[in-house]
């Protein structure tokens, strides 16, 4: 599986918009400040993810929501009470 996930930062509360092959894995290697682009910004939590079978539709989804802020302002209203916990 291929994963687009959603991170929230506990320390700005900002989030962060990523894809990755092991979820887990990726979600360790952020909260040991493994990750360049994150690094400061540690402890993260996990607030959404969507899965794929295919490495191209996941990859399609992270780019549309990275490109088109509608698409990322609609995604984040249907899960406005989770990025809010």
């Amino acid at each position: 599986m291929y994963y687009v996930y959603i991170l929230k930062s506990k320390k700005d509360k900002k989030l962060y918009l990523g894809y990755t092959k092991d979820l887990r894995k990726r979600l360790k290697q952020h909260n040991s400040k493994k990750t360049f682009s994150t690094k400061d910004r540690v402890p993260f939590s996990l607030v959404y993810y969507e899965a794929f079978a295919s490495q191209k539709d996941a990859l399609a989804r992270e780019k549309q929501l990275k490109q088109f802020k509608s698409a990322y302002g609609q995604l984040k209203k249907r899960i406005k009470e989770s990025l809010n916990a």
